[in-house]
């Protein structure tokens, strides 16, 4: 029986399509809403810039959607934004009806950097967050080592940063974003500084932590293959100003594993979120070029 993992999911959420407006059930599925999203920055020169430009986007709990996007449309951005570390200048976004305007105890981010504190242990890292929420030592270190086992890192407890590779660091970023048990997770391009072949056992891996936490998770990357590996849905925008183009379903069962880049249904959807997006790709491009051309 074809059983997907929202299907079987014991917090009762399936993975349904959201229903119309109209149709009066619209908000139960929906756990992060954007309405409306604009941000303009002022440039040095005094002018305004418009990174985000009415950007509307729900997200329904439990699910993985990947954002895509050229360089400069304001992906990381509208992250932030979630995240409460930045505010529109136009526009909410609210989590489960809660409008958010400062960070919120329901979302962890992980950055495109690691930002361990150096200073501390692996375990000590990890247990940041419960701390800081006042749990007694010995309940969120033992909770701190249940993640750590969980991400593969056992035996590296009482290792610093420094003593780490670059993939085990960003290992221990995730699994203190975790260790806060949120109900979103959003991540900054988490993989954009490893090697080909980490980054793909990486994919894999925060597949597996994904079908074991079951946690919203909202992902920006440039890769088109990892978007389409990785989501449910895959969300294209526009170059600058930054609007919502298309978004994609991905209807590849889960759990996934590596070999479904060969699967036809896979390489068909990474096409077209291709084509959609090469042509963003193509105005930055270019207005990168023009840019360098000023600058001689």
């Amino acid at each position: 029986m074809l059983t997907t993992f929202f299907e079987s999911r014991s917090n009762g959420y399936s993975k349904q399509r959201a229903p119309t407006e109209n149709g009066g059930l619209h908000a139960l599925v929906t756990q992060i809403r954007a309405v409306g999203i604009t941000k303009i920055f002022q440039a040095v020169d005094g002018s305004e810039v418009v990174a985000l430009d009415g950007l509307d986007l729900d997200i329904r709990p439990g699910e993985f959607v990947c954002v895509v996007g050229p360089s400069g449309c304001g992906k990381s951005t509208f992250l932030s934004m979630m995240a409460g570390l930045e505010t529109p200048t136009e526009g909410t976004i609210a989590i489960k009806d809660t409008v958010i305007s400062s960070p919120h105890p329901d979302v962890a981010m992980v950055f495109q950097e690691h930002s361990l504190f150096p200073w501390k242990t692996v375990l000590h890292n990890v247990a940041v967050a419960q701390k800081a929420r006042g749990m007694p030592r010995k309940q969120r270190e033992q909770r701190a080592r249940e993640i750590i086992a969980m991400a593969g890192l056992s035996g590296f407890e009482d290792k610093h940063p420094c003593e780490l590779s670059g993939g085990m660091r960003q290992r221990v970023g995730i699994a203190r974003a975790l260790a806060a048990e949120p109900e979103v997770l959003l991540m900054d391009e988490p993989f954009g500084a490893l090697d080909a072949q980490t980054r793909k056992l990486f994919q894999e891996e925060l597949l597996r932590i994904y079908d074991q936490f079951g946690k919203t998770i909202v992902f920006v990357t440039h890769s088109v293959e990892e978007a389409v590996f990785l989501a449910d849905r895959v969300v294209v925008m526009t170059f600058r100003p930054g609007r919502i183009k298309k978004v994609f379903d991905v209807p590849i069962e889960r759990p996934r594993t590596l070999d479904i880049l060969n699967d036809e249904i896979f390489q068909e959807i990474r096409t077209e979120v291709w084509e959609s997006l090469k042509e963003e790709a193509s105005l930055a491009f270019e207005a990168l070029g023009n840019r360098a051309g000023r600058c001689k």
